[in-house]
């Protein structure tokens, strides 16, 4: 299957400018490790990896070409060597930028972002951050303050820095047209748990204090975090509603590490993975954790011993070969049990680390685009009402629509249910048993509104069921 970029090229203009009704940036080329066709050599790894039951026969061709750039950076098993030899090792961020310097693409695309470092107070010195400030036009017109994103990078409490996740919160503040503030916490094994969480709500409460001198406003500041990252930004909305803080007005969690059973469903199948996998996991925890105790903690399992109730509304992002997709899909039911708005969506044949991976991986971009039109709705940059047609509209919809929900006709007749979106396209289940298992592509034109767990189309079933597209 070959995804289509054209939801993803849309939404990769700045969310302030298509709820402005301003015309939207070109369009970037489709990432360009998915513009090759496969080769020779990676059909007969497809077929080998399928033999040997390898998690990356599930893989996407592009995912697939940023773990095989990963091994030719030949990187050392992590569990096997000391935190500092660790830090050293090439990871995915490093396999993007090769795969963008094969393609003469910029090594580091600036997005119209401005970056500058900073350092903000914590309770145990001064923390490393760093500032993206979009060019481009504010929502709401001159004089009115961007919004806010406090972003936590991942790495297991223990590698990793601004640099290795500079592609998040670049792309989020071009994507929103919020200023995004992302912080270096202190990392184990020197500064064990929970020394990282304790800097992460210190951060957020500087920066909700000081948001109007970065030229924020400070009653629109959310959190995202990716893996321990989003274990930090859940954290910290906890943090802030038992300490009587002001709230964030979003949390976006992306496969956050959320509790400490690695039997679950995904560690199982990913036990093998790359660029994460479960003995990597027992690792980080051995050394951010100071004792079996810690374990017990509610900060560390927030599955199972965290009290969710009273936080903002939730978006959570898991991919298909990862360790922690089932944390993640946990933690959603524990968050609408708790009577929190979740939004979740899961990316199939990706791997942990693949959020940041825009430029090479389709998945990526339209992942980054989802949580963009999330937070815009937060932001209220964009708005709940979608108008008749445009970008706009079609910015609303894909924020909406979920998995798993019913598709119906016009004339109220089943059509399938959502499996994902891949592109500008529905990919649907039919709900005729007879489909063999197969997927249906319909292009997201053919919506007509999201009403609870239902999508309704323009058209009666029966035509869309013509007009459908089959995909293997």
């Amino acid at each position: 299957m070959k995804p289509a970029a054209t939801l993803a090229a849309l939404l990769l203009a700045p969310a302030a400018a298509l709820a402005q009704g301003t015309s939207p940036a070109p369009a970037p080329q489709p990432p360009v490790a998915a513009q090759q066709p496969p080769s020779l050599g990676e059909r007969l790894g497809d077929a080998t990896r399928a033999i040997a039951g390898n998690p990356a026969a599930n893989a996407n061709r592009d995912m697939l070409r940023v773990l095989a750039a990963l091994n030719e950076l030949k990187p050392r098993p992590i569990e096997e060597l000391s935190p500092e030899e660790a830090r050293r090792q090439p990871g995915a961020a490093d396999a993007v930028q090769e795969l963008l310097r094969r393609n003469n693409q910029p090594p580091a695309p600036s997005r119209g972002v401005a970056a500058r470092d900073i350092t903000l107070p914590g309770p145990g010195g001064a923390l490393p951050a760093r500032v993206y400030t979009p060019d481009g036009p504010v929502a709401g017109g001159a004089g009115v303050a961007r919004p806010v994103i406090v972003y936590f990078h991942g790495g297991g409490f223990v590698i990793a820095d601004l640099n290795t996740y500079d592609a998040t919160p670049r792309a989020l503040s071009h994507l929103t047209g919020a200023i995004a503030v992302a912080v270096r916490y202190r990392q184990a094994p020197e500064n064990r748990f929970p020394a990282a969480h304790d800097d992460a709500f210190a951060a957020y409460r500087w920066v909700v204090a000081n948001a109007a001198s970065l030229g924020g406003d400070p009653r629109r500041v959310a959190v995202v975090g990716e893996s321990a990252g989003g274990n930090l930004a859940a954290n910290t909305a906890i943090a802030a509603r038992d300490a009587g803080v002001q709230a964030p007005v979003a949390q976006v969690l992306v496969y956050p590490m959320a509790g400490v059973d690695m039997n679950r469903e995904s560690y199982r199948e990913s036990a093998n993975a790359q660029p994460l996998n479960r003995a990597m996991m027992g690792w980080f925890m051995g050394h951010y954790l100071r004792n079996d105790a810690d374990r017990q903690d509610p900060r560390v399992d927030l599955i199972g011993r965290a009290n969710l109730a009273g936080l903002p509304p939730a978006t959570i992002v898991t991919a298909g070969i990862d360790p922690l997709r089932s944390d993640g899909q946990a933690l959603g039911d524990k968050l609408q049990e708790a009577g929190v708005p979740v939004a979740s969506r899961n990316y199939p044949g990706v791997t942990h680390e693949f959020f940041g991976m825009g430029p090479v991986v389709h998945a990526a971009a339209d992942a980054q685009a989802y949580v963009a039109a999330r937070l815009g709705t937060a932001f209220g940059t964009v708005s709940p009402e979608l108008p008749p047609a445009g970008p706009a509209r079609r910015l609303g919809l894909a924020a909406r629509i979920e998995e798993h929900m019913e598709v119906v006709g016009s004339d109220g007749g089943p059509v399938g249910t959502v499996d994902y979106l891949d592109g500008g396209r529905l990919m649907l289940t039919k709900s005729d048993p007879a489909s063999g298992g197969k997927h249906h592509a319909l292009g997201l034109e053919a919506v007509a509104a999201v009403e609870g767990r239902r999508v309704l189309l323009s058209m009666p079933a029966e035509q869309a069921r013509r007009e459908w597209r089959e995909v293997n």
